[in-house]
């Protein structure tokens, strides 16, 4: 909480997180339950990559149009902008519990739509209301369960909310696994993700307000019930005189004015110096390209060369797992390595992985199949695509050439040798069928290379990179760095940062790659993550361990401790007072 420096954090915030469940299983109960709005958020930006695949297949206007396919996956995140935006002020105005409620009524009402809808307008409404859910959910589970937290494990049990982030992710593909075979298919894999959002509901009705939030509006009886939960006798009275004091002195530097804006906002040295850190963690989050992977990834995975969408589902589990574990990874070392030190070993895994994905996407399309006039002659005349046959240098065409053509050309080439030369053939069921009936595969989205286990293994090490500290950091610095009258608005400012710059990833992703190639677009990604490096060394600061007041008082000074592999001198005295400690208790 608040005013109390989390002595001894980067040694034993992981067992103490452990230790919890046995010794106050309260405080784990507030964390996992208003994390599952990470589970929400997570499954939602999973589950979209499979069920587009299926989505295609039954709705034709999706499947010959890229910006409708890009549509159905960002409209979620435009809905998510107005909620993330909607969130900080009922957050602020009518509390954490309150806004999850909400979040999840709105992501169940956007899952029946979903499951029911009979055209792609309709889909895209339900997408929009799931969208507006996961908005709100996305700001206010971390908030939440950062308030309810004790400050020596905080890192640890926000992390909790990545993972569930992370697992929705894996759960999703798990489950659009599951129902490839099911009359139906996507509606199943959209529709159930109405199910995390009732549960939820139904605990977050039996759970309290947030203490912080309680206090600040003048409601310290109640607070003071829920500190007595979260904290031992002997800790608790300390922790409510450090609240008390903290929102006494916010009351009276704000006491002029009860009116937030963003000029107020940025008049303030440290709020405005606390949301260029935020909301850039925010905003390069998003733009070092985590959502084309977890959005697109088994289009990504059919792009480097796998043909049927089965196997392309089945491999992208093997990412959603990874960032799974990664997140898991993040729980550990939070507290222990901290805040700023996990961004920088994060984004130079991802500079690395990221231009090794675009040399494994170059190769691949400088070495595609050639299109061969026998081959498609073995196929009727009127199956060949028009683009192939009207062009007057067809003997040079490859598969990407065919692909690239018209969205109604696809490849058809033997399974035994994919590198041979192919035919390219108008795109539809009908040719898609006789293709497979020669025992031959159908490509429409990628082309067959001997390169694509290598663009798996890119992926792998992108996400195993990325998700403990890019991935779960953002969050949790923001739930951190502003002082708690601003906490709500600022937060809301950040997270709606993350999804515009996520509404613009994932509207361009398809275009870019069939504009300029999945390399050349790779490539950008990796430019804007050595970007990113820079501006996490200069303008982020280490949070942790410290209580609101100490972070305060870094950004007023702009002590933003470049040399951050070292130890701070207030942590080497709190180790030591801590090493002294545990000595005399052995004497």
């Amino acid at each position: 909480m608040e005013g109390v420096v989390a002595h001894g954090t980067d040694a034993t915030a992981f067992k103490e997180c452990l230790a919890l469940s046995w010794k106050n299983p309260y405080v784990l109960r507030l964390a996992f339950s208003a994390g599952i709005g990470g589970l929400l958020f997570g499954y939602d930006t999973g589950v979209i990559s499979g069920a587009l695949l299926y989505i295609r297949d039954d709705f034709k206007d999706v499947d010959r149009k890229t910006v409708l396919q890009e549509s159905i996956v960002s409209m979620a995140v435009a809905g998510a902008i107005i909620g993330a935006a909607i969130g900080g002020w009922l957050n602020d105005k009518f509390g954490r519990r309150s806004a999850i409620l909400i979040a999840d009524f709105l992501f169940f009402v956007g899952a029946v739509i979903m499951a029911s809808a009979m055209n792609s307008a309709l889909l895209i409404v339900g997408r929009v209301f799931v969208g507006l859910g996961v908005g709100m959910a996305s700001m206010t589970a971390p908030l939440y369960i950062s308030e309810a937290s004790p400050a020596k494990i905080r890192g640890a049990l926000v992390s909790t909310n990545g993972f569930l982030i992370t697992g929705g992710q894996f759960l999703s593909y798990l489950i659009n696994l599951a129902f490839t075979k099911a009359p139906g298919t996507w509606r199943w894999m959209l529709g159930v993700a109405g199910l995390p959002a009732l549960l939820q509901f139904i605990l977050m009705l039996l759970l309290p307000e947030s203490p912080r939030w309680l206090y600040r509006k003048g409601r310290q009886e109640e607070a003071k019930v829920i500190l007595r939960k979260i904290y031992s006798p002997e800790q608790v009275e300390v922790e409510i005189q450090a609240l008390k004091e903290s929102v006494d002195k916010e009351i009276e530097e704000n006491k002029a004015s009860e009116n937030i804006n963003l000029f107020k906002l940025c008049q303030k040295k440290t709020v405005r110096r606390g949301l260029i850190a935020g909301v850039g963690l925010q905003i390069f989050q998003q733009f070092v390209g985590i959502n084309t992977v977890m959005y697109y990834s088994p289009t990504i995975i059919q792009l480097a060369g796998i043909a049927l969408n089965r196997t392309a589902l089945l491999l992208s589990l093997v990412t959603a797992g990874l960032n799974a574990f990664g997140s898991i990874v993040s729980i550990y070392f939070i507290d222990r390595t901290g805040r700023k030190k996990l961004l920088v070993i994060s984004l130079c895994g991802v500079v690395i992985s990221l231009g090794f994905l675009s040399a494994v996407f170059h190769e691949a399309t400088s070495t595609s199949a050639a299109v061969s006039m026998v081959e498609t002659s073995h196929f009727a005349a009127n199956f060949t695509c028009p683009a192939y046959h009207d062009a007057g240098s067809a003997s040079s065409w490859d598969c990407t050439k065919c692909l690239k053509a018209s969205p109604d050309c696809g490849f058809c080439t033997s399974p035994q040798n994919k590198l041979l030369p192919g035919a390219c053939l108008i795109s539809n069921d009908t040719i898609k069928d006789a293709c497979h009936n020669q025992d031959r595969l159908w490509y429409t989205r990628g082309c067959p290379s001997r390169y694509g286990w290598l663009a798996l293994l890119g992926l792998a090490l992108y996400i195993l990179f990325f998700s403990p500290g890019m991935g779960t950091v953002p969050w949790i610095v923001n739930s951190e760095i502003y002082p708690l009258r601003f906490r709500g608005v600022c937060g809301g400012i950040a997270a709606t940062a993350n999804w515009i710059s996520n509404l613009i990833v994932a509207q361009s992703f398809l275009s870019l790659t069939h504009a300029i190639g999945t390399s050349w677009t790779f490539l950008i990604f990796g430019v804007i993550s050595v970007v990113a490096l820079f501006f996490v060394l200069i303008c982020v600061p280490e949070t942790k361990g410290l209580p609101i007041e100490e972070i305060e008082k870094i950004l007023e000074t702009r002590g933003l401790h470049m040399m951050f592999w070292k130890k701070r001198e207030n942590e080497k005295r709190s180790g030591e007072n801590d090493t002294k400690k545990e000595g005399e208790g052995d004497v």
